[in-house]
């Protein structure tokens, strides 16, 4: 009896025993999400070499939207014409520089033996701005562009962009040369984009001194040149623009002329109330997308 209860007491000890043990616990582990990867387009957007004014535009020139209606893409040949002071520049280069594209932009015609020496320096410039930073825009070309230039390269571009460049066009007796020019340097199936100031359905003045130029005539004009129109956006509409400005569509941001561009690129009118126009903000565009036939 005796041993039998001397095995009951050990057992029950050994049971408490285990009992007291503590397992080892696991921690849960915490979930992590690495934040989503930039698209090259989007970071071409968010990049440090795009100035806050610059940026702040983006709101009226929507220029990711309108980018992905054109169909940029990795990869791509995109040649930019008449680029300014390189608002899109900025954006394009970069992009083509990430994604194993090239980018292209027209400057002043070199081979002009008239062009004045002014244009020689800005071109010197511009060229300049972005060899500086090779490592943002990769190896920027240059072609010379203008009313005699020869020929653009043939069959080279994937797309080829004008913004509101098409009323200058006009005003200089240009469209076709520049519609031709652009026709032969795009590969067949090229896209050109092109975003301008729209005016009210119309007549159009061939000169389109007011900057603003019927869609209708537009289109026109590229089917002339032999272009496809492949669809119309109304990503860049302003319905608050009634294009009725004093000084043309140039009074309105982010030109904000307040006296007449025959004054001088600097005449200003410190009494001119620019309330109105300046709520308006930029102009009403129209964004259209042209093909070069494949079988061209």
């Amino acid at each position: 009896m005796r041993n039998v209860l001397l095995a009951s007491a050990l057992a029950t000890l050994t049971a408490l025993s285990g009992c007291s043990k503590q397992e080892p616990t696991t921690q849960p582990v915490a979930e992590t999400t690495q934040p989503a990867a930039e698209s090259p387009l989007v970071a071409s957007l968010n990049g440090e070499w795009r100035s806050a004014d610059d940026k702040s535009r983006d709101a009226y020139r929507h220029p990711q939207e309108a980018l992905e209606f054109w169909g940029l893409a990795p990869g791509m040949t995109v040649l930019e014409v008449q680029p300014g002071a390189g608002w899109w520049s900025d954006i394009l280069a970069p992009y083509a520089n990430t994604t194993g594209g090239q980018y292209y932009a027209t400057a002043a015609d070199l081979a002009n033996p008239e062009l004045p020496e002014a244009a020689k320096q800005a071109r010197q410039e511009f060229e300049a701005r972005f060899a500086a930073k090779p490592e943002v825009y990769g190896s920027v070309q240059f072609v010379n562009f203008g009313a005699k230039s020869a020929p653009l390269p043939e069959n080279t571009f994937d797309l080829a962009l004008s913004a509101r460049s098409f009323h200058g066009w006009m005003g200089s007796g240009l469209t076709d040369k520049f519609l031709k020019d652009l026709y032969g340097a795009l590969k067949p199936g090229g896209i050109l984009a092109i975003e301008q100031h729209r005016a009210n359905p119309g007549t159009q003045d061939p000169k389109a001194p007011t900057g603003y130029v019927t869609e209708e005539y537009v289109i026109e004009q590229a089917q002339k040149a032999g272009f496809e129109l492949v669809e119309k956006s109304e990503i860049n509409a302003n319905a608050k623009d009634t294009k009725d400005h004093p000084f043309g569509v140039w009074t309105l941001p982010p030109t904000k002329r307040t006296r007449p561009y025959s004054e001088g690129p600097d005449a200003n009118d410190p009494n001119f109330d620019r309330t109105k126009y300046d709520a308006i903000g930029e102009s009403d565009r129209m964004t259209l997308k042209f093909r070069k036939p494949a079988t061209a």
